[in-house]
């Protein structure tokens, strides 16, 4: 099972957006939707009822997560997906299909690197980047760093390396002398966090965007010490901590969370799970004791 899954945030769209994604690709599938409780519901969830909560959907065999949140974040093309194609043919498929409401942000053409790639963002606002040139992992999440994080790649690698084990950097290609980026920064390397294939670059130039939470990654933990050794290590910016959410000291979001938490939300007793739920939403980080405790709790009769 993944270790790191990406986890996208929707306004309202996100079931229509991994039954849209999962047509795109072989041996995808929408695993599995779990939904905001029947309301009336109050605080953070209100009007969220019959909304995606949690879904679960696989895109060419590898895991992707998905919720409907409201409209506080958007994608940007500082977190892409790139796609690795075997033919040229199955990438203009891919991309017709992404066009349709989308947007080009490259050309899908031939360049020096490639024989052909195009960069894209879908009708979602979601970002690709289709290349001919097969690889193990179909699809990669790409980070690109700008703004104040331009410079900060490499390191950024060597940090998220250092939390996971089975990580390491496969290749880094740096910018020479005269070309039109400063030279020794990261134009493409690729490193791999948990056997989990990464990409990253940098551009100094001036982009009206930068990562999000609208794209995170979600860490599954077996257990508190698990939870509170990733939550120690990444968090840096207390006032974006919600919900077992966190930022780290490059702006990326990540969710923290452990296995009990999905066990006990997916409990067949519907009141059992709300309880969990709201439990889940007054807290930053997960505690595991908590959430249990919310499960357990009983109702007197004169309830």
């Amino acid at each position: 099972m993944q270790k790191i899954t990406p986890f996208l945030w929707f306004d309202s769209q996100a079931e229509e957006a991994m039954n849209f994604y999962t047509s795109l690709f072989n041996d995808s599938r929408v695993v599995s939707i779990k939904r905001y409780p029947d309301g009336p519901l109050e605080g953070p969830m209100a009007g969220m009822e019959g909304k995606v909560l949690t879904g679960i959907f696989e895109l060419a065999g590898q895991r992707f997560m998905a919720l409907d949140g409201g409209p506080y974040f958007k994608f940007t093309p500082a977190i892409s997906f790139f796609v690795s194609g075997e033919t040229a043919e199955e990438i203009d498929a891919i991309w017709a299909k992404l066009m349709d409401g989308g947007s080009v942000l490259m050309p899908l053409q031939q360049y020096p690197f490639s024989e052909k790639f195009g960069w894209v963002q879908d009708k979602y606002g979601l970002s690709w980047q289709l290349n001919v040139g097969a690889r193990a992992q179909k699809i990669t999440p790409f980070l690109m760093f700008v703004g104040e994080q331009h410079g900060k790649a490499e390191e950024a690698m060597n940090f998220y390396t250092s939390l996971f084990d089975n990580s390491g950097i496969e290749h880094i290609v740096r910018y020479g002398p005269g070309q039109e980026e400063e030279e020794g920064t990261v134009t493409h390397a690729v490193f791999q966090l948990n056997g989990q294939d990464f990409m990253a670059m940098e551009s100094s130039r001036e982009h009206a965007f930068t990562f999000t939470e609208a794209t995170s990654f979600y860490v599954e933990c077996e257990s508190q010490a698990e939870v509170d050794n990733f939550w120690h290590k990444l968090s840096a910016h207390p006032e974006a901590e919600q919900c077992g959410w966190l930022k780290d000291r490059y702006g990326l979001s990540w969710q923290i969370i452990p296995t009990a938490l999905t066990e006990l939300m997916n409990d067949p007793d519907p009141v059992k799970a709300k309880r969990v739920t709201e439990a889940m939403l007054q807290m930053k980080k997960i505690d595991i004791e908590a959430l249990r405790a919310a499960y357990e709790q009983t109702t007197s009769p004169a309830q």
